[in-house]
């Protein structure tokens, strides 16, 4: 025992002094790994960063004298770092990735028969007690020799996939016992005092193939005060290779890999989550961008309308001090400058919901920062119209939707995994039949001692050892290694229910679960397509409403502008330049609106294309670390260079 523990205390000493790993320096969320040697570093926690909750540095960038100036790119950029909803997205992969991991590792072994069971136990032929249980002989007290037996033990394994991380276990026990002994005919003692060390080392390993092995080496010292003991003190040692496989139910890799591929498609799929986040994310901030220039354009010609009222106004008291008009044709003009002025004011409001809503969208922490809520965005890109060219035919959107879009992917991996599940219900359905194994090779030793055996009317019995067993733990671990005592046993378990509808139940449940989980993708493909076809046929429209509202536009400031030329020389009222002012704001209005109604429909086509991302040039990788690689364009115009 002594020169275990110290070997035991020297292997300890080595694996402490062994060289840490190299740091690993990892920016982010993912984990980090401790920086312990190989051996030490799979039992120390792992760090994982703390969240980030503050924004970075690019938003302070394009800030310049409590201007925020913003492009397309800028705000895109300012998303993939800021937005909080893609910070939460973004921790999807990595937990995916860890749960393949721990998907690889397996289930939890079969139970293992604790310390407290091998506490005082002794090898058969070892002491007294194990001479009078291997002779069938009951001796004092109520202790009972182990016989190996527990190897065979059946748990269940069934579909439950295997722990395949190697399992190595020790155990170590010391017991102190005086027995008293009613027939000390064997012992020679009234009163029987035992000292023992049970030690147990073994090593366990799931096979994915729906079995499993132990390897076992047990170790039993014993000392008693015994006078009729040959060996005293004494080892025993068993070396034990135990086997068990599934051969009906829970056989095959399919089936007990089945966690592990459903992990796999889960990572691929939360990447595919991950991009549906991110492309919505970006979708929201285009809508927004656009949405905040849409009203801005209102707001100018809202200002606008106000002005030309106000001019107009001023116009008509002029001659009515001229008296070239009564005063109640003043009285319409003063009246469209109050509609100008409330129009502005409604525009004012709702441009400055459009900029807390997009504020909220490139920052993580909102209007809470005082910087940025006091601070005003001004948009560089401008709110184009609709082009000449040719929107894309619905074939190729169509093709392009059910490679690209994310939901598309993630519903048919639903699919995939649903069919990887269903392969456990259909085992569940067979009989258990498990087939079992062991072999057990037992040594002794200890040291010789020379027993005087005195029997009354016959001539004093002087016992000497077998050499062959004198020695100490080294004599019976040899006998075990080179099997001088085997033991072989093995056997098959089967079990199955008479009439089996729990399992045909639910393996019926499964199925036709799976093939409602078919036919729901199916018709969600078709809806994909109505929805293309839907975005397609409204970009259209928008692009002719835009047209329409265009040529409107013009045409409501000629008339303007003729009206404005008869009021100069007498010909028209003040009335009908009132009524022409009204239809130059409404049409500006309605022209801006057709344009932010042309950039949401052509956002909602690539939306439904799934091309949303790929159009804007946004990466994956830049969206995951949460750094945009491009420089920020808004500082090129700063109130100096503006």
């Amino acid at each position: 025992m002594t020169r275990l523990r110290q070997a035991a205390a020297a292997a300890l000493a080595v694996l402490m002094s062994m060289p840490a790993a190299p740091a690993q320096v990892k920016a982010g969320i993912e984990p980090v790994k401790p920086q312990a040697n190989v051996f030490l570093r799979p039992y120390q926690a792992q760090d994982v960063p703390p969240a980030r909750l503050g924004n970075s540095e690019r938003l302070k960038a394009l800030m310049r004298a409590g201007q925020l100036y913003l492009t397309v790119q800028d705000a895109i950029a300012l998303a993939l770092e800021n937005n909080i909803d893609v910070e939460i997205a973004r921790y999807s992969p990595v937990l995916a990735r860890v749960r393949l991991t721990r998907a690889e590792a397996g289930g939890a072994l079969p139970g293992v028969p604790s310390a407290a069971a091998q506490a005082g136990t002794v090898a058969s032929g070892q002491g007294v007690l194990g001479t009078q249980s291997s002779a069938g002989v009951a001796g004092g007290g109520t202790e009972r020799v182990s016989r190996g037996a527990g190897n065979a033990q059946i748990t269940q394994l069934g579909p439950v996939t295997q722990n395949l991380d190697p399992t190595i276990q020790s155990t170590t026990t010391y017991a102190h016992r005086s027995i008293p002994q009613p027939n000390a005919v064997q012992s020679l003692t009234p009163v029987l005092v035992q000292d023992l060390v049970n030690t147990s080392y073994s090593i366990q390993q799931g096979l994915l193939s729906g079995g499993n092995f132990t390897l076992s080496l047990r170790g039993n010292w014993l000392e008693e005060n015994s006078p009729s003991n040959l060996l005293n003190p004494s080892w025993a040692t068993t070396l034990s290779l135990s086997v068990q496989h599934n051969l009906l139910q829970g056989f095959g890799r399919a089936v007990n890999a089945r966690t592990i591929t459903v992990s796999r498609i889960n990572l691929r799929t939360s990447d595919e989550q991950f991009r549906n986040q991110v492309m919505a994310t970006v979708d929201a901030v285009l809508n927004a961008y656009y949405s905040l220039l849409a009203s801005g354009e209102e707001l100018k010609a809202r200002r606008s309308a106000l002005e030309t009222a106000e001019r107009f106004v001023r116009e008509s008291r002029r001659r009515y001090e001229l008296g070239a008009l009564a005063g109640v044709d003043v009285l319409p003009a003063e009246s469209q400058e109050a509609a100008a002025r409330r129009d502005l004011i409604i525009a004012e409001t709702s441009h400055g919901q459009n900029e807390l809503r997009l504020k909220n969208l490139i920052s993580r922490n909102g209007v809470a920062d005082a910087e940025l809520r006091a601070a005003r965005i001004v948009l560089l890109d401008s709110l184009s119209a609709p082009g000449g060219e040719p929107l894309p035919e619905l074939p190729a959107l169509v093709e392009k939707a059910l490679e690209r879009r994310p939901d598309v992917v993630v519903r048919k991996a639903a699919v995939e995994s649903a069919e990887v599940n269903s392969l456990g219900t259909r085992s569940a359905i067979l009989p258990r039949l498990i087939a079992f194994g062991t072999t057990t090779q037992q040594g002794l030793g200890g040291t010789g001692r020379t027993v005087t055996q005195v029997t009354p009317g016959q001539p004093p019995r002087v016992q000497q050892p077998d050499p062959y067993f004198v020695g100490g733990f080294g004599t019976a671990l040899g006998q075990s290694f080179r099997r001088n005592f085997p033991a072989v046993n093995g056997g098959a378990f089967f079990q199955t229910p008479l009439r089996n509808r729990q399992g045909t139940a639910d393996q019926a449940v499964d199925e036709l679960q799976l093939r409602q989980s078919q036919l729901q993708l199916a018709q969600f493909l078709l809806q994909v397509q109505v929805d293309l076809t839907n975005a397609l046929a409204a970009a259209e429209q928008a692009r002719t409403r835009w047209e329409a509202a265009a040529k409107n536009l013009e045409l409501a400031r000629a008339l303007l502008a003729a009206e404005e030329k008869k009021f100069s020389t007498g010909v028209s009222t003040p009335f009908e330049v009132v009524q022409q002012q009204r239809q130059v704001a409404q049409a500006e209005a309605a022209e801006a609106s057709a344009r932010a109604a042309w950039h949401s429909a052509r956002l909602a086509l690539e939306r439904a294309a799934g091309t949303t991302l790929e159009t804007y040039g946004v990466s994956l990788d830049e969206a995951k670390r949460g750094e945009a690689a491009r420089a920020p364009a808004g500082l090129a115009a700063g109130p100096d260079n503006k």
